[in-house]
């Protein structure tokens, strides 16, 4: 279930597969209906006009916006994202607000792919769906175990790397060039030992103040960042920092 106009909007502009919209028509403007209306006609999308009150009843938000719209959003199988650039795992994020913000992220880094494992949440949850601001229309999404993802994207070449508080090399000196895999942590707890052992390796976001963790989003974000800014630059000289 997507809602407000501009998830309904990004999901028909990305030729997403939907069952129909509806509307409040007492909570819209006559221009802004027709040009929605507009839009979904020329993708042969169905539009119903719902009784004052009905909205508010099967909406997930507490205020919710006039427009709703039921879509289907499979998810893709792990070996189908390609194995190349960035690709984020979410192990065990259950902040629906973190993982849509990753999400988004990834689509602006240029991310191939984000994978949820573990007790995540789920990424098709409305609160994910809003965060990730239709990004989720525009990048590959996948649900497996951990083991299975990272001996997927290993067995093609990949890099795979846990992030942890202290004690792992710094993200800024991971060559991001190359194919890696970069498994994101729980909020509260980060990532168990288990889950450390099975990535060739660590990283670390250095930090100066005296904060103990980033937030999850914030931390994903970084990296993917760092990430897109070393596939970019073709510089001989040494690098300069990132933000």
């Amino acid at each position: 279930m997507l809602e407000g106009p501009d998830l309904v909007t990004a999901a028909l502009d990305a030729s997403v597969e939907f069952e129909a919209i509806y509307v409040d028509p007492t909570r819209t403007t006559n221009e802004s209906l027709a040009e929605l209306e507009a839009l979904a006609a020329a993708k042969g999308v169905r539009v119903f006009a719902l009784a004052p009150g009905v909205l508010e009843r099967v909406a997930d938000a507490a205020t919710p916006q006039p427009v709703l719209a039921a879509v289907r959003l499979p998810l893709v199988d792990v070996a189908a994202i390609p194995c190349r650039g960035l690709v984020l795992v979410l192990d065990g994020v259950r902040d629906p607000g973190n993982a849509g913000t990753l999400i988004r992220s990834a689509d602006a880094a240029g991310a191939s792919g984000v994978v949820f494992t573990g007790h995540s949440v789920d990424p098709f949850n409305p609160k994910t769906l809003r965060a990730s601001a239709g990004s989720i229309f525009h990048v590959p999404v996948a649900q497996d175990t951990l083991s299975t993802v990272l001996s997927s994207f290993v067995s093609r070449g990949a890099t795979t790397f846990a992030t942890v508080v202290r004690g792992g090399v710094s993200h800024r000196l991971v060559d991001f060039a190359k194919p890696t895999v970069v498994v994101i942590g729980n909020e509260a707890d980060g990532l168990d030992d288990a889950s450390i052992a099975m990535c060739d390796g660590a990283i670390t976001i250095e930090m100066a103040g005296a904060s103990e963790s980033l937030n999850a989003g914030v931390a994903g974000s970084l990296i993917a960042f760092e990430a897109l800014w070393q596939r970019e630059d073709t510089s001989s000289t040494p690098p300069t920092p990132s933000l």
